[in-house]
């Protein structure tokens, strides 16, 4: 890849050069047959990678966009929206559901933690809820959401579940065709970006129902939105060559690409990917003295929360290790300056992340800590193996 640095943030996440390449082509109208084709076969592939969605979006925007569309288009005003949150961004749901009348109950899981299935179920009797959202991977803790236990409870108390597949899509099975535990307990809808385990550039806002959450748009007849209404996409996503707000032309083609990257992965070799990559770098940094802040039952295969030893000052550490071209995360509220968040996803390579643990070695040993590289780059061999990359 010709990126200069090694960006191992949460998202944007590395872009490869084929990518790159299909994002300059030179731009085209609009409504022009030949990019109606690639926008089509773009819509037609996000249909493919949820198993086929009733309808799927893909706009210009970002996944706060996604989340705003899926919540207006599925509940009014005075309905009760129920937010299970594992963090920063899932708790987002709140304000963004409160800006439009929509009444909320949130369950907050302590940071590093699942929400337990027990919780939900009692909050569930205490009152009807139109929808449920989960973040399946929260990007401030790197806790991923367990909706196998979860999306058949949500399912049983009438309720539409909506998956904000942001840090998750492409990396973690969200396949809306798929009965979890149950006879119709699917995934109503899936939101996400471009920017993470897509691996393409930000700027598209991609989103999926099932027939169940589109009945729910057409008996709210009209929505407080324009721009985030499917009403107005709907045509646009049917026949490109139509018209309702200019789509991101380049975007388009960048997204495209990166999507036929993944479908030719095949989403069963590439959840398995992401999974031995982020238990391998949290293998790896906990031979450093560091510590994730999710245990591994509840880690996130796409980025990690990485707890500094005692010392360690956030800001130097990052510093340090930016000089040297790699780019990690700073953490979210009370644990600012505490952690650090490493992404492991998308276009990331086994290269790419021994390289970072080489460099947080050197970057440790340099602000007087003791590290063995040697061992931590043992540790991350030992959990990958010869299991499968991609260049």
């Amino acid at each position: 890849m010709r990126n200069k640095e090694l960006l191992l943030i949460p998202g944007p996440t590395p872009v490869r050069d084929d990518i790159y390449d299909a994002l300059s082509q030179e731009t085209m109208g609009h409504t022009d047959p030949r990019f109606a084709r690639i926008y089509k076969n773009s819509i037609e592939m996000t249909k493919e990678l949820f198993n086929h969605p009733a309808e799927a979006y893909v706009i210009s925007g970002s996944g706060t966009l996604a989340m705003e569309m899926a919540i207006v288009n599925t509940v009014s005003k005075g309905e009760r929206l129920l937010v299970i949150s594992h963090g920063f961004f899932g708790d987002r749901f709140v304000p963004l559901a409160k800006a439009f009348g929509i009444e909320v109950d949130v369950i907050q899981a302590e940071w590093g933690k699942q929400i337990s299935k027990k919780a939900v179920i009692e909050q569930l009797k205490q009152r009807e809820y139109k929808a449920v959202t989960v973040t399946h991977v929260d990007t401030s803790t790197g806790v991923v959401a367990n909706i196998q236990e979860l999306i058949p409870v949500v399912k049983r108390a009438g309720a539409l579940f909506i998956l904000d597949g942001v840090c998750a899509t492409t990396a973690l099975e969200e396949d809306m065709s798929k009965e979890y535990g149950q006879e119709g307990a699917k995934i109503d809808v899936v939101l996400t970006g471009s920017q993470k385990a897509i691996g393409a550039p930000p700027g598209l806002a991609i989103i999926a129902f099932s027939e169940e959450a589109i009945a729910a748009r057409e008996a709210l007849e009209n929505v407080p939105a324009y721009y985030a209404d499917i009403h107005n996409w709907r045509k646009v996503m049917d026949d490109p060559t139509a018209y309702f707000a200019t789509p991101p032309v380049n975007l388009i083609y960048a997204y495209e690409c990166a999507m036929k990257i993944v479908l030719e992965e095949g989403m069963e070799a590439r959840v398995e990917r992401h999974e031995n990559y982020g238990a391998a770098i949290r293998r790896a940094l906990i031979a450093y003295g560091m510590k994730p802040l999710a245990k591994e039952e509840a880690a996130a295969p796409t980025l990690s929360c990485i707890l500094y030893p005692e010392g360690v000052e956030d800001h130097v550490f990052r510093a340090k290790l930016a000089d040297r071209g790699i780019i990690v995360a700073g953490a979210l509220a009370h644990l600012s300056g505490k952690a650090f968040r490493i992404g492991h996803m998308g276009n990331t390579t086994p290269q790419m992340l021994e390289q970072a643990i080489c460099q947080i070695g050197e970057v440790l040993e340099e602000m007087g800590h003791s590290v063995t590289i040697g061992a931590a780059l043992k540790a991350f061999r030992e959990v990958l193996g010869s299991k499968a990359t991609i260049s």
